[in-house]
């Protein structure tokens, strides 16, 4: 017997989100509806891990319960309908995102696809020294006098797979900075990226400043130049709108359990033509044509890079996720978070002793706003106490470094404090949020 399914408990409004419908949203999460400490759970969190409504847990459960076989490989009715599930997911997430269903392979999460991307070019240098592939092998690989470029705000997973490719072929990692608040410094980057450049990876995102990159900007700057562009996609995905096909990037990549998914799945993009001519990365079953003693033959992407047995329940929650995005509508989503992050720049900005890392709220880039996340450092007191001390009120956030180090020594840190808003986040949470921010140097005994 199939599950009975729970429907969203919100109507689809061309009008923008306000407390009342965050609040009926709130109800489709069931984690929501807990107390930590004696306090009503307030999770501002979500830049690490999202929350999931019932309507996604319910897919993952119908899924095991009456479709559960592998893809790809079997005549039997159940590995029919696995199959269509599977890939019907692919079509919904590349919807999602502004994508064609082929241009979107599975991965296990952001940090996985934006290695392979690492890795396959890494192959590509192999594959063209060996004369395989051809000539379009050779414009793919990275050697010795190639520039691989980043910026100094990225997150660890679209940092260090870079430095690693360097290492492997050759060549030289270079890096945009940014300034003292954390803005990029595009003069710098147009002396950076130059004749030698192949590779461009940048976040979208702030993972730890919440500011939004000028991705126009820097995809130009890459064409000009013949450099291949690799966006990271994890802090705007689940929060505004997104075509990535418009963005005009050559890859990008985003994680499920970032917007409603479970972990444990996360997505590449990459345009059609670049999969296609990529070497794969992960080797065996489901992703040949023919296989001999001596050698194989590979599918075309996405089944070129899914080797194996896939995550399939996994990619039909994901599929139920970008379903209830798209039923809030993520305009509205987009403009909501965008109130809630300049009310969290502001309010903690406005708190003596407390420092708002990144660009002053109304200064970001070009006007671009920043997502609903902000990070900051409060004076004389660790970033971990600070953290304990919000959790013993019920509220969550992140603290350390936010696997962005290097950012955080550039801004004189090691840690910060980050609080992180979503679709279900209301302005009574920021605002009792701000409330006990406010009490923390006094709590510790430094405030003056």
């Amino acid at each position: 017997m199939a599950l009975v399914k729970t429907p969203p408990t919100l109507v689809p409004s061309p009008a923008a989100l306000d407390d009342a419908e965050v609040e009926r949203i709130r109800n489709d999460f069931p984690v929501l509806d807990q107390t930590i400490h004696g306090h009503p759970l307030v999770y501002l969190d979500s830049g690490a891990t999202s929350q999931h409504p019932r309507s996604v847990l319910e897919a993952e459960q119908d899924f095991y319960e009456q479709r559960n076989a592998a893809v790809h490989r079997g005549a039997h009715e159940l590995a029919v309908r696995a199959t269509d599930a599977y890939e019907d997911a692919r079509v919904a997430v590349a919807r999602f995102v502004g994508a064609a269903p082929d241009e979107i392979v599975w991965t296990s999460n952001a940090t996985e696809a934006i290695n392979l991307v690492a890795y396959a070019l890494g192959n590509a240098s192999a594959w063209a020294e060996r004369g395989r592939g051809g000539a379009g092998m050779r414009e793919l690989a990275v050697g010795p006098g190639d520039e691989i470029v980043v910026t100094e705000l990225e997150h660890h997973a679209n940092l260090i797979p870079w430095q690693e490719l360097a290492f492997r072929t050759g060549a030289t990692l270079r890096w945009i900075p940014v300034d003292d608040a954390g803005r990029l410094r595009m003069e710098e980057a147009e002396k950076i990226i130059g004749p030698r450049t192949r590779v461009v990876a940048f976040a979208h995102a702030s993972n730890v400043l919440g500011s939004v990159a000028p991705v126009e900007e820097l995809v130009g700057l890459a064409r000009r130049v013949g450099a291949l562009t690799v966006l990271d996609a994890c802090q705007s995905a689940p929060h505004m709108p997104l075509d990535l096909a418009g963005l005009g990037v050559d890859f990008a990549a985003f994680s499920g359990h970032k917007m409603l998914a479970p972990t444990g799945i996360g997505a590449l993009y990459g345009r059609r033509e670049l999969l296609d001519a990529l070497p794969p990365v992960l080797v065996g079953g489901s992703m040949i044509t023919t296989v001999t003693m001596e050698r194989a033959e590979y599918l075309p992407a996405p089944q070129r890079f899914e080797a194996g047995t896939q995550r399939i329940s996994q990619a039909v929650a994901f599929a139920a996720a970008v379903d209830y995005l798209n039923h809030v509508g993520m305009d509205r989503i987009h403009a909501w978070e965008a109130g809630l992050g300049a009310r969290l720049a502001e309010g903690i900005a406005a708190i003596p002793g407390v420092r708002l890392l990144g660009p002053a709220p109304g200064a970001e880039w070009h006007g671009s706003g920043r997502i609903g996340l902000a990070a900051f450092n409060v004076e004389g007191v660790h970033a971990h106490d600070v953290g304990q001390y919000l959790d013993s009120a019920g509220i969550a956030v992140r603290v350390g470094h936010h696997c962005a180090q290097p950012l955080h020594r550039r801004l004189g840190l090691t840690a910060s404090t980050r609080a992180s808003a979503y679709l279900y986040t209301t302005t009574a949470e920021v605002e009792a949020f701000l409330g006990a921010l406010a009490e923390v140097r006094a709590y510790f005994g430094v405030a003056r």
